[in-house]
């Protein structure tokens, strides 16, 4: 009796593969569409990569007018900040996708888009989510990042212009004086400890001489 072959690493990633594919295409007309945009990237410029990677390129009325399309189960008004702006971010990348899609593939009918459309808000909507989550952190960082070099580039303008009027010059130059007098004396006094000779009394004293007999 034999046992039966383990299975290997490599089937649960086919596994995965496959689900991704399925998730990110569809079957119209007997042709493959893409429904992840990225997977087009290779047909786009740099302008429409960042178009399509930067959360902000659409008018804001253009999101608003949008979300009850992609999102009917939602009360905006009950939602925090955060979560407006992943859920509007992702309004936006569905609206992108679209546009993407329906542009690379000019056959699609009215119809056959209303079906793309209707799975993208079905198995896209957590991962255009997710991406617009890490896109704004990212920009919070690097607007952080820009706020910090800001602040010390205004921090060393003010204490150079703070250095060249003359009231400053007036008062810091006697006390730069005075504190290069006492640093000199400080070095003579200790350079002078260091010279000065010392007196060693020898730590054996000579044995005293006996009389003669």
């Amino acid at each position: 009796m034999t046992a039966a072959p383990e299975p290997t690493s490599s089937q649960p990633n086919e596994q995965e593969l496959q689900r991704r594919l399925q998730q990110d295409s569809i079957l119209l007309g007997g042709k493959v569409i893409y429904l992840n945009p990225f997977l087009y990237w290779r047909r786009f410029d740099a302008n429409t990569d960042r178009w399509l990677r930067e959360p902000g390129q659409l008018q804001e009325d253009q999101i608003i007018s949008n979300r009850s399309r992609f999102y009917p189960e939602l009360d905006w008004q009950l939602l925090d900040d955060q979560e407006a702006a992943a859920k509007d971010g992702a309004v936006e990348m569905f609206l992108k996708s679209l546009e993407l899609i329906s542009t690379f593939n000019p056959e699609l009918s009215a119809g056959h888009l209303l079906e793309v459309e209707r799975k993208m808000a079905v198995t896209k909507k957590r991962a255009f989510e997710r991406w617009v989550v890490r896109s704004l952190k990212r920009r919070e960082r690097a607007e952080a990042k820009i706020r910090r070099r800001f602040d010390r580039e205004r921090n060393m303008r003010a204490w150079l212009e703070w250095g060249a009027l003359d009231v400053t010059r007036q008062a810091v130059l006697p006390l730069a004086g005075l504190l290069a007098v006492a640093v000199a004396a400080g070095w003579w006094w200790g350079s002078q400890q260091i010279c000065s000779q010392k007196i060693v009394y020898p730590g054996v004293q000579p044995a005293l001489q006996r009389p003669a007999p």
